[in-house]
């Protein structure tokens, strides 16, 4: 290992543990600044960028108030007066919190209940995601959590997301909060883009929690459902061959027979999803893979998918059948309907088995230019609803309707509109799209151009004719872009 790597190490080690709480004792720190020490007295050998991180490391743990200097000071003050006094300014800067930890105000108490992890669901947890146990989630995921736009507003529907690879859980989640808000709330609800807008934020938090809970109870076959918190104390200690992320050693496991009583637990604990902090995205993950069941998950599989995450450009990014299992409630690895066959390993290859209330799109440049560009079967192209999960060229959106007749009735498929939202920021209204599937314009506009129809013709209006071939689109005035 050279010296970068050897510092990675350390700094793992520093940013990993909320157990160094227990270790920074007056021993435990002595410990801690003799074994900085000794590696300074090697990053002399092993070279000078490795000699000055360490002494910076060294600096940053020497100025620290240990815990003996702190008991002292407490001992000193006059406890006639607690609350007179506010708490030393000094001692607030100089508190040592690990890199990416929870804040205590997310974390439940043990004695909620539910099943602590063990060591064993920990290293079967990290295999079917990563592959193996040294892999963890980077920064990106732990900063990933549930944050919807401002309530009341234009955009109240809709959740912020930025790219990466914890969008795609965002915007399978953000199409059934979609669903909750058109097609499931009460019957004095309008189906409408506007009565989506005068979402209040106690609308949102129920949106989420019914999206969350729709998602799991499908995954648990409409049987169970699993949720994930962390707790504040570590329930196992890890193995040697197992690297520690100080977040999943904590958490615990609550299961339910009953989908509303699931609904009003992640409800009342809705914080745990949607606060900064959180690691929202990874909890609803764990408790997506947990409802599941490992088992099932890996008999889902076939011989093109092992684990359900993979390293792209640097970031995990998801598999597709990561992507199915939040939309049908199985991790099949392939778009196409029921089964086929591997011809060179002899193996089947296992696709969509049913029609899901959220559908999904897919459109890729490059893999349309080296016929690579899978084929999305009916199943997923043909929703309950008219819901979609849009892939297009890597980047997740969602595209919606809001007559829930669209898919049922081949009348209402000749003139309607649809609506499109990207995840980001910078959208700040709702992309209105008119569709005509009667029109052959667009047949006759691509007719006469030169080359590839994505010169002429935006991302969005190809992935659109996937599934309304010919299609002619309006932007209604908005710039069309993707």
């Amino acid at each position: 290992m050279d010296a970068n790597g050897e510092l990675d190490e350390i700094l793992q080690r520093v940013a990993d543990l909320q157990k160094w709480r227990d270790v920074f004792d007056s021993r435990g720190y002595a410990l801690f600044s003799l074994f900085l020490r000794l590696e300074l007295q090697q990053g002399c050998v092993k070279g000078t960028r490795f000699y000055c991180r360490c002494h910076i490391l060294l600096e940053l743990f020497s100025t620290a108030k240990r815990p003996s200097e702190k008991k002292s000071d407490e001992d000193g003050e006059d406890s006639s007066h607690p609350a007179s006094r506010p708490p030393s300014t000094s001692a607030q800067s100089h508190q040592f919190t690990a890199p990416y930890s929870i804040p205590q105000a997310l974390a439940v108490s043990a004695s909620l209940g539910g099943q602590a992890m063990s060591p064993e669901l920990a290293v079967s947890l990290r295999t079917v995601l990563f592959g193996n146990t040294f892999h963890i989630f980077n920064y990106e995921w732990k900063k990933s959590f549930f944050k919807f736009r401002e309530p009341f507003s234009e955009m109240a529907y809709a959740l912020e997301t930025e790219r990466g690879g914890a969008c795609a859980v965002q915007m399978v989640v953000q199409a059934h909060i979609i669903k909750y808000l058109l097609f499931n709330r009460s019957a004095e609800s309008d189906c409408t883009i506007q009565s989506m807008m005068t979402v209040g934020e106690m609308e949102q938090r129920k949106a989420l929690a019914a999206a969350l809970t729709d998602i799991l109870w499908a995954a648990g076959e409409e049987e169970t459902v699993t949720v994930c918190l962390v707790t504040s104390e570590r329930c196992f200690t890890p193995h040697l061959n197992y690297k520690l992320d100080s977040f999943t050693e904590r958490l615990q496991l609550f299961t339910f027979k009953k989908k509303e009583e699931a609904r009003a637990f992640i409800y009342e604990h809705i914080q745990c999803f949607r606060e900064e902090g959180s690691h929202g995205i990874i909890l609803f993950l764990y408790s997506l893979i947990f409802s599941r069941t490992i088992d099932r998950i890996q008999t889902d599989l076939d011989c093109t998918t092992t684990q359900l995450l993979h390293l792209r450009f640097g970031n995990f990014v998801c598999r597709q059948a990561l992507i199915n299992l939040l939309l049908t409630g199985r991790a099949t690895p392939h778009v196409f309907n029921g089964t086929s066959h591997c011809k060179e390993q002899d193996k089947p290859l296992y696709g969509v088995l049913t029609r899901s209330n959220v559908g999904y799109l897919l459109w890729n440049r490059d893999q349309v230019n080296h016929a690579q560009l899978p084929l999305v079967g009916s199943m997923l192209k043909t929703p309950k609803l008219p819901i979609w999960v849009c892939n297009i060229n890597g980047t997740y959106s969602v595209l919606f309707g809001t007559n829930c007749s669209l898919l049922s009735d081949w009348k209402m498929e000749h003139l309607f509109l649809l609506y499109f939202y990207n995840g980001q920021p910078t959208q700040l209204n709702t992309t209105t799209l008119s569709i005509d599937t009667h029109s052959h314009h667009w047949e006759a506009d691509s007719n006469d151009s030169q080359g590839d129809p994505e010169k002429k013709f935006p991302s969005l209006e190809m992935t659109i004719r996937t599934k309304w071939e010919g299609a002619v689109i309006d932007w209604n005035g908005t710039v069309p872009f993707f």
